[in-house]
């Protein structure tokens, strides 16, 4: 099974490269780099929590092949451990004028809790109709556990400079793994709102925000059960990055 698991990886990361090899022997399109910050925030808790968060993503290509790294954290300052730890490679490639495909693996500390998942993941990235910009992944694991991702976020511009950005992440798990407290279906949501302010041309830009973060189904049912706290309520502030 791990053999199939790692050839199911090798097949996700090198397709892309593999369709996109032709378009690329026709297209001199220049190779572009770039690191953005989405995040980089510290949370407020309503049990007086205290969070750091990052959520950032490089990437370097052209306009037919990129290859991305997503990187994604929580570490909490009371229990001194990290609350979830995601490391992406990714190849990219255009499938329409507003959306890619992406192929790769994820390397995960899911809850904080040493076990560690490995993922095969497949998805699409791009722009929803009004603009929403939209990320959809479909992960199968070491485990042999099939889950999937959306996040979705808008950019209301109250001001050339003044943004509010309300965001959305929900997770679904198609089976349980216990060892990380995942049980089948809706297992967790993470929905927000941020207003950022443009210091330099979109390049800096710190931001206040709320977040609310919660467990879904049988997921919440499951650490009810365990008297662990399944949902929280955060105040942020943090800065927006781009190089």
């Amino acid at each position: 099974m791990k053999k199939l698991i790692l050839s199911a990886v090798l097949g996700f990361t090198l397709a892309p490269a593999f369709l996109a090899g032709e378009a690329q022997a026709q297209s001199a399109s220049p190779t572009v780099y770039g690191l953005q910050v989405e995040e980089f925030e510290r949370r407020f808790g309503d049990e007086k929590e205290r969070v750091n968060v990052w959520n950032a993503d490089a990437f370097i290509g052209d306009d037919e092949l990129r290859f991305r790294w997503r990187g994604a954290g929580e570490y909490d300052d009371r229990r001194n451990r990290f609350e979830k730890l995601d490391n992406d490679f990714l190849a990219q490639v255009p499938v329409s004028d507003f959306f890619d495909a992406k192929a790769g693996v994820r390397f995960s500390t899911p809850n904080g809790k040493n076990q560690d998942r490995n993922y095969a993941l497949i998805g699409v990235t791009g722009l929803a109709p009004q603009w929403f910009e939209v990320d959809l992944d479909l992960f199968y694991s070491d485990k042999n556990n099939l889950s999937a991702s959306l996040d979705a976020e808008y950019e209301l511009l109250i001001t050339n400079k003044l943004i509010l950005t309300p965001s959305l992440g929900l997770n679904f798990a198609f089976s349980n793994d216990n060892e990380i407290e995942l049980k089948s279906g809706f297992s967790s949501v993470e929905a927000g709102a941020r207003l950022s302010y443009d210091v330099v041309d979109r390049m800096i830009s710190p931001y206040v925000g709320v977040v609310y973060e919660g467990k879904l189904g049988n997921t919440a049912d499951l650490l009810k059960k365990e008297g662990e706290d399944y949902e929280s309520w955060f105040a942020t502030v943090g800065l927006k990055m781009v190089f």
